[in-house]
């Protein structure tokens, strides 16, 4: 009897072990910068024609070489309700700054990534496949160090950025999120978030872009109702130091929904 409680004791000494071990690595990991960096690219289209030629693109070609590549969870999206031709949203993680830096060189030795999107890469100056393309190069937030996906089924995703009037108060926002704990009340409400990110190139900085998820229109409505009325959030929303009129200048938020292909 004594031996079989003590096998019990050394295995779940054993297992709590391991269990410190991984959340003190985890840990490590974070606060030594260990964060994912995520392109986010956004694709303004004339008409179907090229919306078919940059979907085909990171269907066929994009997303099978980046993954080959080891970049998983590579998002495509449309806007949920275009006014007008939809433009397409792109985003891709990476490990870190120095796969950024190697990835256009990578891809121009593939072989099959060039054959693949060569209707894409080499489109004529006279039937271009798309008309610009506007990129951001985001990092993860600490609290938030790698691009969560949700469960694969019917959704729409809300993206939205925050812009702020100065680069303290860029950050301030983002101490609010991090340390504070804006980004835990998000998931105890249900909010499923995908990533949060600091924009460090890119248009209209400085700002913040983050990706949550609902199931419809109304769960959008009732989640975020019940954010702005959490006891957490009010706590904290309600320092001085963090009002949103001196932290966040600008909201912009756009609705978008997965292509069939896409990883998120």
């Amino acid at each position: 009897m004594r031996r079989r409680s003590f096998v019990k004791a050394s295995v779940m000494a054993g297992a709590a072990a391991t269990l410190g071990k991984t959340v003190a690595a985890k840990a490590s990991r974070i606060k030594s910068g260990e964060q994912q960096y995520y392109e986010l690219r956004v694709y303004t289209l004339k008409d179907d024609h090229q919306q078919k030629l940059v979907e085909n693109f990171y269907e066929s070609a994009a997303i099978p070489a980046l993954n080959k590549l080891g970049i998983k969870n590579v998002g495509v999206f449309t806007e949920l309700k275009p006014a007008g031709q939809t433009r397409i949203y792109v985003i891709i993680p990476y490990k870190s700054i120095a796969q950024v830096a190697q990835i256009g060189e990578q891809l121009s030795k593939d072989a099959a990534f060039q054959q693949a999107g060569t209707t894409y890469l080499n489109a004529p100056s006279d039937s271009p496949a798309y008309e610009r393309i506007e990129s951001s190069l985001m990092k993860a937030f600490a609290h938030m160090p790698m691009i969560s996906v949700p469960e694969a089924k019917a959704r729409f995703f809300e993206l939205r950025q925050y812009q702020s009037a100065s680069e303290a108060a860029g950050k301030k926002k983002i101490e609010m999120f991090n340390d504070k704990g804006e980004i835990d009340i998000f998931k105890r409400l249900g909010f499923r978030p995908v990533f949060f990110g600091e924009t460090v190139i890119g248009p209209l900085r400085p700002n913040l872009t983050y990706m949550i998820t609902f199931d419809d229109m109304d769960a959008h409505g009732r989640l975020w109702k019940s954010f702005g009325g959490d006891p957490e959030w009010k706590k904290i929303s309600s320092v001085p130091e963090y009002a949103d009129k001196l932290l966040v200048s600008k909201i912009t938020s756009t609705f978008i929904t997965p292509t069939a292909f896409s990883q998120v």
